[in-house]
């Protein structure tokens, strides 16, 4: 069975084929340059943006899979979270290609899809504890089965990618600020600064990183304006803190829980520093630990298709909603 997916929930136009039984076919993504001259993402540009690209990137990632839209079984499409406006924009699309072509579509969930990554190269084993880290997102899921989520821990306030983005614009460094300062972080040292590791009190597992951020202002503000090696060692500490606390959850989620591997998913996944601490901490106990390559790292219409393909296999496509939303969890969308 062959699922076009199609994701639009930020400022990235994707589309993807993935087939059941050949894996990932296909996956192009056109990515919004703009949004950097203003630091974030603004939505009404990025509504527009996917207006123009998702027709030319449709048209090239079939090419490239060598299909036709007649050979394609159903539609898969993220309906949130995510901007409303781009949602729409997605949603619109893949129902008029649906109503054009008759086939079905179907909602994906965009933390659903995030998971679904790893699967699109290689067969995911069951059960396993999964950490989905983005520049919206930093949750741990306990997965039973495709489909089938437990939800562990989520962040309180502020999510690891926005953690980094916030600690680069305050350094001066751009948009988006996680892979400047992992690059930066290569030559500095992450025992320069001592930033704190959160601890909510409550033998909760969830995430905080707003305390972190509150002490990188701090930390920037009395170091002065750095750059060189201070800068590198600025960079590498806040790297190593967040990191330190996402592996702090992890570690505490495994404890009484069954599980054969470890997924990393989500654009911070692509961090390598974040693998290789994950790999030292996990892998003499004999969990491998996992990630997806860098380009499904981050959003892309592939996991989409992925996810679909598995909502389709377990029965639950049937009458679905394809209402846009910006906020809610698997748990709320009566995923598990």
């Amino acid at each position: 069975m062959i699922i076009l997916g199609i994701e639009t929930s930020c400022d990235d136009s994707g589309v993807g084929l993935y087939c059941s039984e050949r894996k990932t076919l296909a996956s192009l993504l056109a990515t919004q340059l703009e949004h950097r001259d203003f630091g974030g993402i603004v939505p009404e540009v990025a509504s527009r943006a996917h207006l123009k690209n998702l027709p030319p990137v449709l048209r090239a990632a079939l090419a490239d899979a060598g299909l036709g839209l007649a050979e394609v079984d159903a539609i898969a499409v993220t309906r949130g979270p995510g901007l409303l406006g781009s949602l729409l924009v997605g949603l619109a699309f893949a129902q008029a290609l649906g109503e054009a072509w008759r086939r079905p579509v179907l909602g994906v969930h965009h933390i659903e899809a995030h998971l679904a990554s790893n699967h699109l190269e290689r067969d995911m084993v069951f059960p396993a504890l999964a950490l989905v880290v983005s520049g919206g997102h930093s949750q741990i899921f306990h997965l039973r089965a495709p489909g089938d989520y437990v939800l562990l821990a989520t962040t309180r306030d502020d999510a690891a990618g926005e953690a980094f983005d916030k600690a680069a614009k305050l350094a001066g460094l751009g948009f988006p600020g996680g892979p400047i300062i992992e690059r930066l972080a290569l030559t500095g040292d992450p025992r320069a600064f001592a930033f704190p590791l959160a601890r909510l009190g409550d033998r909760s597992l969830d995430f905080s990183f707003s305390g972190l951020k509150t002490a990188a202002r701090l930390a920037w503000e009395q170091a002065g304006p750095l750059a060189g090696q201070g800068l590198a060692d600025y960079c590498a500490s806040f790297q190593a803190a967040v990191i330190r606390q996402l592996l702090d959850r992890l570690e505490r989620a495994l404890r009484g829980r069954e599980a054969m591997a470890v997924y990393i998913a989500g654009g911070v996944a692509a961090n390598r520093a974040l693998l290789a601490a994950a790999r030292d901490l996990l892998e003499p106990r004999g969990l491998a630990v996992h990630a997806p390559r860098p380009r499904f790292c981050t959003d892309n219409g592939a996991m989409v298709a992925c996810a679909g393909a598995w909502r389709l296999a377990a029965g639950r496509a049937a009458g679905a909603s394809l209402a846009p939303f910006s906020r809610g969890g698997l748990r709320s969308w009566g995923v598990d």
